[in-house]
């Protein structure tokens, strides 16, 4: 089946983890359709300041958003903006898979709300790991309403 996953990850919260997403993007386009790319790009730019652009980019994300099929979500470094993504996607009534490494810490109001499906990770095998498994129980259970 070939999803289409938004992925959300820190961008003006920090971009120490880009890398990572970059490699988690890479992994899931491989059986699936990644909206959002540019998360996982080193040089992707974290300009501020310039409500024109920011604009666009609320529009662009809004609307990949309202065409996802699927929300997953990297949360090992704060970020008010993947936050907002995530209650975005609740309010659509997509589905929301977070995670986050072993040694960080979630923000009750995600880890308090049942309808995010939270997974804590070791290390990346361990993460690429949990979202094959979630890819693929989705694929199965769309095959078997088809």
């Amino acid at each position: 089946m070939n999803q289409k996953v938004y992925f959300a990850g820190s961008i003006r919260g920090g971009r120490s983890d880009a890398a990572l997403y970059g490699r988690v993007i890479a992994h899931i386009n491989q059986t699936d359709m990644v909206l959002t790319e540019h998360i996982g790009d080193v040089h992707y730019s974290i300009e501020t300041g310039n409500i024109p652009l920011d604009r666009r980019i609320y529009e662009q994300d809004t609307g990949w958003l309202k065409k996802c099929d699927l929300v997953i979500a990297e949360c090992s470094s704060p970020s008010l903006g993947v936050g907002y993504e995530m209650a975005y996607a609740e309010k659509l009534l997509k589905p929301v898979y977070i995670f986050c490494r072993k040694d960080a810490f979630l923000s009750a109001m995600l880890t308090g709300d049942p309808y995010f499906h939270i997974y804590f990770y070791d290390n990346e095998e361990d993460l690429l790991t949990q979202i094959d498994e979630i890819l693929a129980e989705r694929t199965q259970k769309a095959e078997e309403t088809k």
